[in-house]
């Protein structure tokens, strides 16, 4: 009944009451037994902390305000006073020079404590005092105690480039290990710090610090900074991490949005937002597709169906309790879209469900939870919600939200809502086929430019409320419109490989949520993007660009409404280093010293800042004294000075300070004490001036000035020193005998090893000092490292030219003969276009021969030279052939068979554009029925072939040759007369030969020999031109010789090597046999697939491509000279040839994140060269990949695989006897995926 369900309320309303009241009391009493225990807690924290504080403010004593020197009239009284500073408070002790009597000095010293104690002191003195400090810190040494040297940071993490998805891992390592207080080192992202999860992993530990991200997004670009706790504060280092697109969805799709969000979480609905992806793959973004997924289902659905084109979207009709995720594609012309980044797991639930629940704990942990709907009493039927309104507008949707009623009727609530045009009152239901849950609903179907007024019902199963009241007439939003593009982009040097861009923001700023910024190289339109995560700042430094090349660069602004229109681009700059103060000289030396004056040199600062050093500004101070005093005040333009005014038997220190456009740099250290005196030994001063020019991977040039005190006699020479290591004392010397230039060249370095120069001066007394030693250097090619190259230009002129890596606006090309001589202007000229540099030769000749070397003025380690070389009276044949075409001696003459006659003419290797133009008597000739002409251009060979000489072939031959710019020519008169006063003798090594017939009638001669022996053969590549050519004719006549030696008694024994493909099996012979028929002979390989015949002047061969086991046995070589063959034989056995013998399956899976290692065996005789090959090419790098080499076995370790891992990889061994590649394909699965069905799974 009605009383009984008050009358049980009432009870229950009692016991609660009651309850609560204990409750009540013992909450207070323990409050105050938690107060009493914080505040002891306290007290003891605030003492350590204290403590802790002390410690930390602990500095090393040091002068703020240091003692001045002072000149004074004798009996003066003086004050000298100075500050110092450090905690613990500091002792002082003061020490005088001379020995003087407490009266005379009276000592005045005031102190105030402070973390950092500044002590002012006053002396009264008639003396000069040196004051110490003894601080506390110090004595700890003393007590067997030692204060740790904190770490600093020693290498970072530089700017870093990773693919969307992949993982991403940065380190920074210290000077030394991490003292106690600097353990916790902290990781930032754009100013946030990062904390250890599922996706960041943070490693502290010895002297280096790593964080890794297992998968890097969009979301994870930005500025990342390590910073370390020091005693004075903190260190940062910080680079900006820029995140690449992945792999595009379909081709020329665009890139995935980012930064999804989700907002407004309710039971059915949730409310998304993101940003528009950087790159639109070539045609613009139309608009977005979202999808869910609900983690209990597994399976992504699209949630609208017509694309969405701003970056926000209601999701409506999830299901209730349920944890969903969501992502955005999207979609050009060409399709949809990489997806976004997943959002994290989010649960559909009830956001007020905690404001109508009160949880009360009582008793021994007993809670009890009042709701809401228990304090309503007997209402069932629900009340109409109130205050509709729309919380969010688009062009395209309207999200309606309400309050929930009160009382609900203590039944879970449902709603329906209606909908009518404003000023009418014919409402329909607009949610007819959902159940709506929350108290959110996303309305789409409405017409623009009209208004509507909604309304919405409760339900419960008790029944349906009245409508509530009528919204405000609502319509659908105004399209909103993409930003204004940005404007004034302009570039700005940076370093050598950055450039910092500005520009300015449009004027409807409102809606930007950012930047993007794109860039590309001059004149190509080949765009690339920057950045993947709009930047706010309008400033940035793009990294990653290559020197000496000219960028332009635009931007976009960002908003919800997509991206906007491109900026103008900028103005082109060249990509190099701005302009900075040069770095300090060092070496200062003492070169030369008189009664009275010095001369110093000093080296060069290794810095110029970017432009070229215009002087330099010499400092000098009396030893002891503090003051430095100038010494010019015009800059020296060389590296080397004369100080005046010095006073004998004064020791003198020195600094030297650079100057450029930018201004003075910082000054060098302050060289030794230099004694002024005057030099009288025997010996020579010391060279300066030490240069490293050309360093390569295994030699370099080294450069010096002669010294300017020669001694008792003339320097005759120099001896030269090294030293392994950056501060090694450990001197060996070079050359066994001095050496006379100021240059030489160092060879057999070892490659990435470090060294140190110095060089003494010989005389007739012996060797003299050494001069300072040169700078560490790495031997080793820089990257994009140029040489000097030898061409001809159209006007046919020998020129070298250099083209400089990295030059400045005032960048100069300096050109020299032997290092030290200057260009010939009469006979050179030296022209420069942009970053190259042209020497021309007027006329060259023998004058000309020499060593020519090239430099730039403001980066003298960017060099090379040139050396041209005499043979005789000629130049080298590699000048030759670029002067014009070498051609080796003259014309040849051959005598064939059937008294056939070849006159022939061999030249360099030419060109397929080569061109050939005979003149028989001062006419063009060709091939015609009587003669044939040939010309080989490959190998360089012109021949003429007679099938038989007629009066009418005497007469003048001229082979005109022109390839390119290159041209020469050859000319030979060729008669065939003889008379009866001719005479002939034959020679063979210098030695007549009486046993000759010579017929005057044909005018025919021969010579017989009955058998060739070994011993005929004493200058086998001259046998047949001696016989031919060793004439002694008292008139001029050239001979038919009817015999001719066989040239295949030339061919040397079958050899073989390896090739790329096989190997190949060769006979070397003496000299050319075009007409000599050879055949190769093995019955088991197929002749027209797998070899290849060939011959040349030196050899005759056949290649076997692909070889395999079958290939082994006899081969046989047949050479026809017209009467009799000739065979070569050459065994092949399977054992000697390279191979793999066994190891490597076909197709290898392995799962993402594990390592890999590859094992085979290999067999061969010598043992083989092992070369391990990814998608055909070799593998250099040694930080992926592992690689061990065997006599007979190789293994390749691929550490933590990657999906980028994936594809061919092949082990190719070759020895001199033929060569084989075995391929492996490797496939790299993520976790969950299943491997390929043929695959050998590995790890």
């Amino acid at each position: 009944t009605m009383a009984a369900d008050e009358e049980y309320h009432r009870e229950k309303w009692t016991r609660f009451g009651n309850e609560a009241e204990r409750t009540e009391k013992d909450v207070i009493r323990n409050q105050h037994l938690l107060r009493n225990r914080v505040d002891k807690m306290a007290l003891r924290r605030q003492s350590a902390h204290m403590n802790y504080l002390e410690r930390l403010s602990q500095k090393a004593p040091d002068f703020t305000i240091p003692l001045r020197a002072h000149t004074v009239w004798e009996g003066m009284t003086v004050i000298l006073s100075c500050s110092v500073r450090g905690c613990p408070p500091p002792k002082i002790q003061i020490h005088s020079c001379s020995s003087i009597s407490s009266e005379q000095v009276q000592k005045s010293i005031h102190s105030k404590y402070y973390p950092f104690v500044f002590l002012p002191i006053s002396l009264l003195l008639l003396h000069f005092y040196d004051i110490t400090l003894l601080d506390l810190l110090f004595l700890l040494p003393l007590l067997g105690l030692q204060q740790q040297k904190e770490a600093q940071f020693d290498m970072s993490f530089p700017p870093t480039w990773v693919k969307e998805g992949s993982g991403l891992s940065l380190q920074c390592t210290f000077t030394s290990g991490l003292l106690p207080f600097q353990q916790d080192v902290l990781w930032f992202r754009d100013g946030i710090q990062l904390q250890q999860s599922s996706n960041v992993d943070i490693k502290t530990f010895d002297n280096k610090s790593i964080i890794t991200m297992m998968a890097a997004y969009k979301e994870h670009e930005g500025v990342y900074s390590a910073r370390l706790r020091t005693r004075d504060g903190t260190e940062e280092h910080m680079a900006f991490v820029y995140l690449k697109d992945g792999s595009a969805a379909v081709p020329g799709g665009p890139a995935s949005p980012l930064a999804v969000e989700v907002s407004d979480v309710n039971k059915d609905y949730v409310f998304l937002t993101w940003q528009p992806p950087s790159a639109d793959g070539g045609s613009p973004v139309e608009g977005y597709y979202v999808e869910r997924c609900d983690l209990s289902q597994g399976e992504w659905v699209r949630c609208n169906v017509d694309i969405q084109k701003i970056c926000h979207f209601p999701v409506f009709g999830l299901r209730e309790g349920a944890l969903h995720q969501f992502r955005v594609c999207a979609v050009n012309k060409a399709g949809v879209g990489r997806p976004s980044k997943a959002t994290e797991p989010v649960l559909t639930a009830d956001p007020l469900e905690h404001t109508r629940t009160m949880g009360i704990t009582y008793g021994l942990g007993r809670t009890i939870t009042i709701t809401k709907d228990e304090l309503e009493g007997q209402v069932k039927a629900p009340f109409p919600p109130t205050d509709v309104r729309a919380c969010e507008l688009s062009d395209t949707y309207v999200v309606l939200s309400w309050t929930e009623p009160e009382p609900r009727g203590r039944e879970p609530l449902t709603f329906y809502v209606e909908r009518s045009l404003a000023g009418k009152n014919s409402w329909e239901l607009t949610s007819l086929d959902t159940v709506v849950n929350s108290p959110r609903y996303p309305v789409f179907d409405l017409v623009k430019d009209k208004q509507y007024c909604f309304r919405v019902r409760s339900i419960n199963k008790y029944g349906v409320s009245d409508p509530s009241d009528p919204s405000p007439p609502i319509s659908l939003g105004k399209p909103q419109a993409v930003p204004p593009p940005p404007h004034s982009v302009m570039a700005i040097r940076d370093t050598d490989t950055s450039v910092l861009l500005q520009w300015q923001e449009p004027k409807g700023k409102d809606d930007i949520l950012g930047y993007y910024l794109y860039y590309s190289e001059a004149g190509k339109q080949e765009w690339k993007t920057v950045n993947n995560k709009p930047l706010n700042p309008t400033r940035f430094i793009v990294h990653g660009l290559k020197t000496w090349k000219e960028y332009v660069f635009r931007v976009k602004s960002v908003s919800r409404a997509g991206n906007s229109k491109y900026s103008d681009e900028s103005h082109p700059i060249l990509v190099k280093s701005a302009i900075n103060v040069p770095s300090p000289p060092s070496a200062i030396a003492l070169l030369l010293c008189t009664e009275s004056e010095m001369v110093l040199g000093w080296r060069a600062p290794s810095s110029n800042g970017g432009s070229s050093v215009r002087g330099y500004y010499l400092d000098q101070k009396e030893k002891g004294m503090e003051i430095w005093r100038e010494v010019n005040i015009k800059p020296a333009k060389e590296k080397q000075l004369k100080v005046s005014d010095l006073k004998t038997g004064h020791f003198y220190q020195f600094r030297v300070f650079a100057a450029n456009a930018a201004g003075v740099g910082k000054p060098s250290d302050a060289s030794e004490a230099f004694l002024c005196e005057k030099w009288t030994m025997p010996e020579p001063g010391c060279p300066y001036d030490l240069e490293l020019r050309e360093v390569r991977d295994d030699s370099l040039v080294l450069r010096w000035a002669s010294p300017l005190y020669e001694g008792q006699s003339p320097v005759s020479g120099y001896m030269l020193e090294m030293s392994q290591g950056n501060q090694s004392d450990n001197w060996t010397i070079l050359t066994a005998k001095p050496v006379s230039e100021t240059h030489y060249k160092v060879t057999g370095l070892q490659t990435g090893h470090t060294y140190c120069f110095r060089v003494s001066a010989v005389n007739n007394a012996g060797v003299g000092r050494a001069s300072l030693s040169s700078e560490p250097v790495t031997v080793q090619t820089q990257p994009g490292t140029k040489e000097i190259k030898i061409g001809v230009d159209d006007d046919g002129f020998i020129f070298l030219g250099y083209e400089a890596v990295e030059m400045n606006d005032d960048s100069e090309f300096i050109w020299s003969k032997n290092y030290t001589e200057p260009i010939d202007s009469q006979r050179t000229k030296a022209e420069t276009t942009e970053n190259r540099s042209v020497l021309t030769f007027k006329d060259p000749s023998e004058e000309d021969l020499g060593l020519y070397t090239v430099e730039m003025s403001d980066s003298p380690q960017l060099s090379s030279s040139y050396e041209f070389t005499a043979e005789g009276t000629s130049w080298t044949p590699v000048t030759r052939v670029l002067i014009f075409i070498g051609i080796n001696y003259h014309f040849f003459s051959d005598i064939l068979r059937h008294c056939g006659v070849r006159l022939w003419l061999q030249t360099e290797s030419l060109s397929n554009s080569a061109e050939l133009r005979l003149v028989f008597n001062d006419r063009e000739i060709s091939t015609s029925p009587r003669r044939k002409i040939n010309f080989d251009k490959a190998k360089g060979l012109v021949e003429i072939l007679f099938d038989q000489l007629s009066q009418e072939d005497e007469g003048s031959y001229t082979a005109q040759l022109r390839d390119g710019r290159a041209k020469n020519q050859c000319t030979l008169v060729f008669v065939t007369n003889t008379n009866k006063d001719t005479s002939f003798k034959w020679f063979k090594d210098g030695l007549e030969i009486k046993d000759l017939s010579y017929d005057q009638t044909t005018g025919i001669i021969s010579l017989s020999i009955s058998q060739v022996m070994e011993k005929d053969e004493s200058r086998p590549s001259l046998c047949v031109r001696n016989y031919i050519h060793k004439l002694q004719l008292t008139q001029r006549s050239n001979i038919i010789v009817t015999h001719i030696l066989t040239a295949a008694l030339s061919a040397g024994p079958l050899r073989i090597e390896s090739t790329a493909e096989g190997f190949k099996i060769y006979s070397s012979l003496r000299y050319y046999i075009s007409f000599l028929k050879t055949s190769w002979y093995f019955k088991k390989i197929d002749q027209e697939t797998r070899t290849k015949p060939g011959s040349s002047m030196q050899k005759v061969w056949m290649e076997i491509l692909n070889p395999t086991e079958n290939d082994k046995g006899e081969y046989m070589l047949e050479m026809f000279d017209g009467k009799e063959t000739h065979k070569r034989l050459y065994e092949l056995s399977a054992e000697d040839r390279a191979k793999v013998v066994k190891g490597l399956p076909d197709v290898v899976a392995i799962m993402e994140g594990k390592s890999l290692c590859l094992t085979c065996f290999i067999d061969g005789d010598p043992a083989p060269e092992i070369f391990w090959l990814r998608n055909d090419r070799e593998i250099l790098d040694q930080t992926q990949f592992t690689i061990t080499k065997e006599s007979k076995r190789t293994s390749i370790t691929v550490n933590k695989v990657t999906t980028e891992d994936s594809g061919k990889y092949s082990i190719f061994v070759r020895n001199q006897y033929g060569s084989e590649t075995v391929d492996v394909t490797l496939s790299v699965y993520k976790k969950g995926d299943k491997p390929p069905a043929n695959a050998v799974e590995m790890g």
